[in-house]
């Protein structure tokens, strides 16, 4: 399935059924009088985050979502029927943002979550409201109000605990793939992944998320490369994983670029809690490896770990340094497992 976090949609409410004009036309009733029934309201438009979605794939095919209008009032104070409501659904994380695509009109975090997008339009009345001592025979009615149509955008945001930065071929897929079930594409050219990537990790018997990005190259943020729109898929992490790629003949460069394009996104991105990693140390001798961790550390201001993600050197260490940056709430504790009964 292909992954897809962007999508347009127009969306159309119902408008609301008029109201009826009728009078009573019945054998033996000596009065009549008015008896004209409302009109139905118009359907409206929802959203709802649902579970089982991760992309919003389902948008590339269907644009469009029209809810039914309310139908007409009849005769004998009959009341019109209701337009049938129409729900988008979404993945937990779709923000949804007007037609500039900068007002965000509403954020589906929560499982379950519903947010109403388009109000149907109410129905009109009939001439039975009209009727007065002064107006026994009223020959007017209310249309119904029409429906709302707008343009909408779809941005989702996975939620993830830990977000994965690095230049590309820094080691992030491979990573990825060492600590979880996740079998990320890993090739040894750049840009290998194309789009984010979720692999759950478990660690002294936690569980958490974490989110692999394609990497950022510098001018990220003016479009280079595949751009920083991927970016927001780690603004909702509570921590970052930022890996040095420790074979690098350019390593403060390589670490001074991805903080660069952190701050040039906004959004407090830079400030977030980060743990750095010079990875791929398999590759380098003693002396190699104290030289390259101590250039690292001058630049960072403090002190880095290291790892291996393909001979999986030190990753429970790491692991478990994220995991101390993870508060409580967000974690999920693996289910105790049960002992086998006694057997003689």
């Amino acid at each position: 399935m292909k992954f897809l976090d962007l999508a347009k949609v127009y969306i159309r409410s119902g408008a609301g059924g008029g109201g009826c004009v009728s009078f009573r036309r019945e054998k033996y009733i000596e009065f009549g009088g008015p008896d004209g029934g409302d009109g139905g309201g118009g359907g409206s438009v929802w959203a709802e985050a649902v579970d089982g979605l991760n992309t919003l794939i389902d948008f590339r095919y269907q644009q469009h979502f029209f809810a039914k209008n309310g139908q007409p009032g009849m005769g004998k104070q009959r009341t019109g029927k209701d337009g049938d409501d129409i729900i988008l659904r979404v993945p937990v994380g779709t923000e949804i943002l007007d037609e500039d695509q900068e007002t965000v009109l509403a954020d589906m975090t929560e499982l379950g979550q519903r947010i109403q997008l388009a109000r149907g339009g109410n129905g009109g009345w009939g001439n039975l409201h009209f009727k007065s001592a002064t107006n026994q025979a009223p020959r007017r009615s209310n249309p119904g109000q029409d429906g709302v149509e707008r343009t909408l955008w779809l941005r989702l945001k996975l939620i993830a605990d830990v977000g994965l930065l690095g230049l590309p071929n820094a080691g992030k897929s491979t990573f990825l793939a060492a600590t979880s079930n996740a079998r990320p594409k890993i090739a040894d050219y750049p840009f290998t992944t194309l789009h984010p990537n979720l692999g759950v990790v478990g660690v002294d018997n936690t569980e958490f998320v974490v989110a692999d990005i394609p990497g950022l190259i510098e001018g990220a943020h003016d479009g280079r490369g595949l751009g920083h729109r991927f970016l927001g898929h780690v603004e909702r992490c509570a921590v970052l994983l930022h890996l040095i790629d420790g074979t690098s003949e350019t390593i403060t460069e390589d670490y001074e670029t991805i903080i660069g394009e952190l701050e040039a996104y906004g959004g407090a991105l830079a400030d977030r809690p980060r743990i750095t990693v010079l990875n791929k140390i398999d590759a380098l001798d003693e002396e190699r490896l104290a030289s390259a961790s101590s250039e690292l550390e001058k630049a960072v201001g403090g002190p880095v770990m290291h790892m291996s993600g393909v001979a999986k050197t030190n990753t429970v260490e790491v692991l478990r340094a994220l995991r101390a940056e993870i508060d409580d709430d967000r974690i999920r504790q693996k289910p105790a497992e049960e002992e086998a009964p006694w057997q003689p």
